[in-house]
């Protein structure tokens, strides 16, 4: 009986064809935006995971990211330094500032500090050159999404930059993950960037630690906060701080979560009108199977058999949809570092799952309440 459900299914090219559209769209929809959705909050992240050496982040207690934060006084890295438990404190400094470049285009760039004597602070890898270049003077490191928007397909080393009146010249690359914004970002070190970006008498963004080895990084924020008075958290704990503040101070949800709901209501509206056509064309071929002894239960069974075809077929070709568009776009500098998390498929399997009960059922109970007699009239 489930062949013939198949084949019944299979025969009617037109209405096949559009479920399968009708699923596969839907499943594109839905893991596409929630794709993007879960890639673009984590750039929240980013910062935090562009320091993978540092275990703490000590800020004012204001400071809630790393692009929303209060400096501190100096004096702040030697309270740090002398708590029990912190191996190394390294002071770290971010800013914003403007550059203009050498063809006089004026750009928004974010200007971060790292230590001057252990270089903690960049990013783990290089795309060009060393680390080692920020021992010449007036250098910086610009990170490789930002030399795509500044410089387009040129190379920037060597390049001269105006950065607040003050010299700067290009004479590296950092591999890094993009910021939200996808701002521009120049690595220097953090006595250079001080003469770069002039401020008020307090100008410490953040001090960096390392926990030795006898104390946990939860144990080593907790006495640092207690100490100090200063706020502490630990790098998944900062990292998942930037993810919520963009949840809660943006639009994002809202406007992915209409976006995926649409999706939903789509795949209901195209899939359960279709399959309800087909089910209407084929009700003389289920009555006529009624009116040879088959039962309610294995009409069922025939229907749930069609709808899961349908659904699975679909939901594969959904998915092999949303992972074509991140390949294709792989080497967009905006799309840099995406991914597709194991549990957005999953979501996408339930969300079909529903939409093929809801609309197999509605379309089951038109056959369920067919006569066998129906045939013969």
């Amino acid at each position: 009986m489930i062949w013939i459900a198949i084949r019944m299914l299979t025969g009617d090219n037109q209405k096949f064809y559009g479920l399968l559209f009708g699923i596969a769209f839907s499943t594109l929809l839905i893991t596409q935006q929630l794709v993007i959705f879960v890639n673009l909050i984590e750039r929240g992240a980013s910062s935090v995971y562009n320091v993978p050496s540092a275990d703490v982040w000590v800020m004012d207690p204001v400071s809630r990211t790393t692009d929303v934060n209060f400096p501190m006084p100096s004096t702040a890295l030697d309270k740090v330094r002398g708590v029990a438990g912190v191996e190394w404190a390294v002071p770290h400094l971010r800013a914003s500032a403007s550059v203009r470049t050498k063809s006089g285009d004026l750009e928004g760039v974010s200007v971060i500090g790292v230590d001057d004597a252990t270089l903690i602070g960049l990013p783990k890898n290089m795309v060009v050159g060393t680390t080692d270049v920020l021992s010449r003077p007036d250098t910086v490191i610009i990170d490789d999404v930002g030399t795509t928007r500044m410089f387009g397909e040129a190379s920037p080393i060597g390049e001269r930059l105006e950065l607040n009146d003050q010299r700067a010249v290009v004479r590296g690359i950092a591999d890094s993950i993009p910021s939200f914004t996808s701002q521009v970002t120049l690595y220097t070190k953090y006595s250079q960037a001080l003469r770069y970006v002039p401020g008020t008498r307090n100008r410490l963004s953040f001090v960096l630690v390392g926990a030795s080895d006898e104390i946990s990084p939860e144990e080593l924020t907790a006495r640092i906060t207690e100490e100090t008075g200063l706020r502490a958290r630990t790098r998944d704990e900062f990292a998942q701080d930037g993810i919520n503040f963009i949840i809660e101070n943006t639009g994002i949800p809202l406007n992915f979560g209409i976006t995926v709901a649409l999706g939903f209501i789509v795949g209901i509206a195209i899939v359960g009108l279709t399959f309800s056509l087909f089910i209407r064309d084929n009700i003389k071929q289920f009555g006529a199977l009624k009116a040879i002894g088959l039962t309610n239960g294995k009409i069922a069974q025939m229907v749930a058999a069609q709808a899961l075809m349908v659904g699975l077929v679909g939901y594969g070709l959904g998915v092999l949809g949303t992972v074509g568009f991140i390949y294709a776009f792989s080497a967009n500098p905006t799309f840099k570092g995406f991914y597709i998390p194991w549990q957005i498929p999953l979501v996408s399997f339930a969300s079909i799952l529903v939409i093929i009960t809801l609309t197999g059922w509605l379309a089951l109970r038109s056959v369920m309440k067919t006569e066998p007699a129906a045939v013969f009239r």
